[in-house]
């Protein structure tokens, strides 16, 4: 074991805990002790991969048997919040796989439990980690942009078919992770309209639109019934327009010199006319990290340091109450339903009207 590392286990061995484990191995400064999973054949094969680490089925003896510092939970999101209280419970520092867990209460009493026991409490949102979202950051604080009119955001695929959740909870928490973080805020109304083809009860394909103040808008379209792969999203600026290609090796993003702008002043409608403005397009240089990797090293970082995350249990709150307002819009037949109050957060971008003011914090 690396001398004052942080011991480590991963319980859920699935699709994406292996990737977990490669990067908590990787990490100077971490010590990846155990896994666990109750399928042994998928311990099994990890074993041959990962010799130095113990492989358990046993989840009680796994957090309180072996002496670990930190868990990460990596299972299907019906099982997240009983583990999750159980880790921290015992003590141990907690990474949860998004969506945090099933529910608003399930989320709230875990932050609780986290703050009670002075324990960190990480929600792996990973696109928040990777270089093209934070370059597009850095572009619209810097005022590149404008003002951010609208987003819209694609994320389909054939499969993977869940069991237990619908394909907005499956896929389009990555997106709106993205767009809070860019909007700063949370939204006013959700929408969601969609149809389970395959699975009864269980949209595979659905629509979903956030209202935000100031005429602001997002829409995310989530679907596992693609015959393409498609990870896309495009931000519409009153100055200039963003398109994030997730799936292209070089260029993800890049953005354009194109706007269209009204008329200040018009007498009659013949002397109206619309100004369209076409410039240039660039590519960022993004420097390239896999975002798992930097977001393991962030959970790391913040147990050794003593400082709380920048996806904590509160921003995992926000993403499952979006998702539950999306669930009973879904439910109404699209029915917009009304979010809680916005909380005001630091903003990339300023509204367009100034003559809006902006609510108090906490308000």
């Amino acid at each position: 074991m690396k001398k004052g590392a942080v011991s480590l286990g991963v319980v859920g061995c699935g699709y994406w805990g292996p990737n977990l484990v490669r990067n908590f191995k990787g990490l100077p400064n971490c010590h990846v002790k155990a896994m666990c999973d109750v399928n042994e054949a998928r311990l099994s094969h990890l074993r041959t991969v990962y010799p130095d680490v113990e492989g358990m089925t046993d989840h009680h003896e796994f957090l309180n048997g072996i002496g670990l510092d930190a868990v990460v939970i990596a299972t299907p999101v019906k099982h997240h919040f009983a583990l999750a209280k159980a880790s921290l419970l015992a003590g141990k520092h907690t990474f949860i796989e998004k969506p945090m867990a099933a529910s608003s209460s399930e989320c709230e009493e875990l932050i609780e439990l986290a703050e009670a026991k002075g324990l960190v409490l990480m929600v792996g949102h990973t696109f928040l980690f990777s270089a093209p979202v934070r370059k597009i950051g850095e572009i619209i604080r810097a005022g590149d942009l404008g003002d951010i009119r609208y987003i819209n955001s694609r994320r389909l695929n054939l499969g993977l078919f869940q069991k237990d959740i619908n394909v907005a909870w499956d896929l389009a928490p990555h997106d709106i992770s993205i767009i809070l973080h860019i909007l700063g805020e949370l939204p006013v109304t959700v929408n969601c309209q969609g149809n389970a083809h395959v699975t009864p009860n269980i949209e595979d394909v659905t629509n979903m639109s956030l209202t935000f103040r100031h005429k602001r808008f997002a829409t995310i379209q989530s679907s596992w019934l693609e015959p393409r792969k498609v990870r896309e999203m495009t931000i519409v600026g009153t100055r200039r327009m963003i398109v994030y290609d997730d799936l292209k090796t070089h260029g993800k993003i890049r953005v354009y010199d194109v706007r269209v702008e009204r008329p200040p002043h018009y007498d009659t409608f013949a002397e109206f006319h619309y100004s369209y403005h076409y410039g240039d397009s660039y590519i960022p240089h993004l420097q390239q990290e896999e975002p798992l990797k930097m977001e393991c090293q962030h959970f790391i970082d913040c147990i050794e340091q003593g400082t709380a995350p920048e996806t904590d249990g509160r921003k995992g709150l926000e993403l499952v109450q979006i998702l539950e307002a999306a669930s009973r819009s879904l439910k109404a037949n699209g029915a917009p339903v009304t979010f809680s109050k916005p909380r005001e957060v630091v903003s990339f971008a300023q509204p367009d009207d100034q003559e809006l003011v902006p609510e108090p914090v906490g308000a």
